[in-house]
């Protein structure tokens, strides 16, 4: 008799014959292009990774979900997961219209049947399922809800044409059907899963040999490379990482499979969507971590979750889930043993070694030695090669502030000083300029001013992914703009914001040319400081107000903060 976990689970992929004639009736329906995320989402949908849900949830569903953990049927679902769209998009979406839901490059992918379609209150979807400050923008998920999210969500059964494509690591992305099949052949009865965003080190090593031979059980390293938090090494340089290690693993009782999804980073939620995720993997065991799935600190600097929150929800649902947890002992090395041991059992008087992801960025950031009892050299070499030390990478200098406050000086400024230094190719993006050449078709409403910012930080993190120096000088007025373009650059080097901080009545008092003086007259709408507001840096990694010191002692702390940084040596 084939056990539970080696059966096939359900998938939303319609028959060949359907989806050919799915294909061709699409032309004329709405499409939607997804965005990375739903990606992420649709495909675990249509594999039946997400089973039992038959398509993006309807608002009864979410309300249940985000209030209780709940579908509407009784059944355990933790995380919302619904269509979120423009409201231009949705504007004439009656409930019965079919849409064509469609890949970056236009390739559909599935068709919805949309049943639902409302505005969500974010507020307490953020407060109930993230557990957190409603409006703490520290948290990865909070911040994408309140600022990329689109405002409507739609709800409806989903029929699945095709998976999207991925041309990387095809040999190890398996659905679940794939991976529920190969544990029949092999006999794997029992198949406990390490959850990752990270790449392997000798801790994890030694946890997972533990939790293996704990259940006696075979392993499945089942990483996740869809979207994680911002500022993870990429999945690339993980599955490299993971590759590279995956002899140290007896072959016979040892996996290595990619997961496609799209993590939230919501702690205690998170584990139980994870475990219900990997029953329908196949697995029967599931390690869950100190601070599972955790994004780190709130605004306040305190942990957004305490340590051991997830493994509680997740025991306390354990038989729902259908899978047993392994919790996670949190592995130290103790010097005079030369090995790993769990925490809490440390020999009296042993000397523990560790290196926290803090140290270790800081070790790689300046080319330090990373000791070989803390990870393989392998990993080393990996990690390496993508994080040289910070005098070698690309970075940006993104300068803020309101117009005439001397941004654009300052940074012409910096750019010759680091020009004289040499060594790297030095790019300026001035606002002005990119309007001119980049963003002529764009106004000066929210939005554009958003798009218009938003394409300054893509040829930023482009110029700083190839080694090069960008720097940036437009007025960037809005938090959360400044913060995507952050995140969009710090995937591939360094990112140091300045504030130019002069206030506004010397800005208007130098008035170079006269628009704050047509602003004030009513002859511009929405300028910024006048018509429309600048919400200041929090923490911006330098703050110089003009109005005290000349351009070049300016630039000149700009560079002492570089410095600092360790991305320029000045001695």
């Amino acid at each position: 008799m084939t056990q539970a976990n080696q059966a096939p689970i359900p998938e939303l992929y319609v028959s060949p014959d359907a989806a050919a004639a799915l294909k061709d009736e699409a032309g004329n329906m709405p499409s939607w292009d997804l965005t990375p995320r739903q990606i992420c989402d649709l495909e675990l949908l249509m594999n039946g990774g997400f089973y039992p849900l038959k398509g993006f949830l309807t608002e009864a569903d979410y309300n249940g979900v985000v209030n209780d953990m709940r579908l509407s049927d009784g059944s355990l679902w933790p995380m919302p997961i619904n269509l979120d769209v423009s409201e231009k998009f949705a504007e004439g979406l009656e409930p019965g219209t079919d849409i064509a839901l469609r890949d970056q490059e236009g390739v559909i992918l599935a068709i919805m049947s949309v049943t639902d379609k409302w505005l969500p209150n974010k507020k307490l979807e953020a407060e109930k399922v993230f557990g957190a400050g409603a409006d703490d923008l520290a948290h990865p998920a909070i911040n994408y809800l309140h600022n990329v999210a689109g405002p409507v969500y739609l709800g409806g059964p989903v029929k699945g044409l095709q998976a999207p494509t991925h041309y990387d690591f095809r040999g190890r992305r398996d659905t679940p059907n794939e991976l529920r099949a190969q544990f029949k052949k092999l006999g794997w009865r029992k198949v406990v899963v390490f959850q990752t965003r990270n790449p392997l080190h000798r801790a994890h090593q030694e946890l997972t040999f533990r939790a293996a031979r704990e259940a006696q059980a075979n392993l499945l390293i089942h990483p996740v490379v869809g979207m994680t938090k911002p500022g993870d090494v990429d999945h690339f340089t993980r599955v490299r990482c993971y590759e590279a290690v995956l002899d140290k693993y007896p072959a016979a009782t040892t996996s290595l499979s990619l997961l496609n999804l799209a993590m939230r980073m919501a702690g205690p939620r998170e584990a139980v969507w994870h475990g219900i995720i990997r029953r329908n993997h196949g697995a029967t065991h599931f390690i869950v971590g100190r601070d599972h799935a955790g994004p780190g600190k709130n605004s306040k600097g305190v942990d957004f979750y305490g340590p051991y929150d997830a493994q509680e929800l997740f025991k306390k649902h354990e038989d729902e889930i259908g899978v047993q947890m392994v919790d996670f002992k949190h592995m130290v090395y103790v010097q005079e043993k030369a090995q790993y041991y769990p925490v809490n059992e440390v020999p009296e008087g042993g000397t523990v070694l560790d290196i926290s992801g803090t140290e270790l960025r800081r070790r790689l950031r300046e080319g330090l030695d990373i000791p070989e009892w803390f990870s393989f050299p392998e990993v080393v070499t990996q990690l390496r090669r993508t994080s040289p030390p910070r005098a070698r990478q690309g970075f940006t200098v993104f300068f803020t502030g309101l117009s005439g406050s001397g941004k654009s000086t300052v940074a012409n400024a910096l750019m010759v000083k680091l020009m004289e230094m040499g060594g790297r190719p030095v790019t300026l993006l001035d606002g002005d300029v990119v309007r001119k050449h980049l963003s002529s078709e764009l106004g000066f409403s929210k939005e554009h001013r958003d798009i218009n910012i938003k394409r300054i930080g893509y040829v930023a993190s482009e110029i700083t992914k190839n080694g090069g120096i960008a720097i940036c000088a437009p007025i960037a007025p809005y938090t959360a703009t400044r913060r995507a373009v952050r995140e969009m650059v710090e995937q591939y080097g360094a990112f140091a914001e300045v504030h130019v901080s002069t206030p506004i009545e010397e800005c208007e008092r130098r008035d170079r040319k006269g628009l704050y003086k047509l602003a004030r007259e009513g002859k511009i709408k929405e300028f910024t400081g006048i018509s429309d507001p600048y919400e200041e840096p929090q923490k911006p990694e330098l703050r110089v107000d003009t109005t005290e010191i000349d351009v070049d002692n300016a630039a000149h702390q700009v560079l002492l903060t570089l410095e600092n940084m360790g991305l320029i040596g000045l001695r």
